[in-house]
């Protein structure tokens, strides 16, 4: 299942969850995103019940792209218990994000 992830959902499905958490921060009107997009998708069908896997606007969102050091997008972001443990920035292969989603798992 793929989240949304937004201003009002972020502390509860993100800081809060007690599952390790990717939040794909883009744009809809990145392209490197949009390529990205179907990975995203499919690791969060992969992942579901493990791992919390989804997308947050940062047109929609800018305050938390701040917060987080958002300033390249495709940006994704792992986080466990709450907090930063890892980033991924760009166009990244399938086989790289799956590596870091498992170290989240460990």
């Amino acid at each position: 299942m793929e989240y949304k992830f937004s201003n009002d959902n972020f502390e509860k499905e993100v800081l809060n969850s007690s599952e390790p958490v990717l939040v794909d921060f883009f744009a809809t009107w990145c392209g490197v995103c949009e390529k990205e997009g179907p990975i995203i998708t499919e690791l969060a069908e992969e992942y579901t019940g493990k791992v919390k896997i989804g997308k947050l606007d940062v047109d929609e969102n800018p305050g938390l792209a701040q917060d987080y050091d958002v300033s390249t997008i495709p940006n994704m972001v792992f986080f466990k218990d709450g907090k930063v443990v890892d980033r991924a920035i760009g166009s990244v292969p399938a086989n790289v994000l799956k590596d870091k989603l498992d170290s989240l798992l460990k």
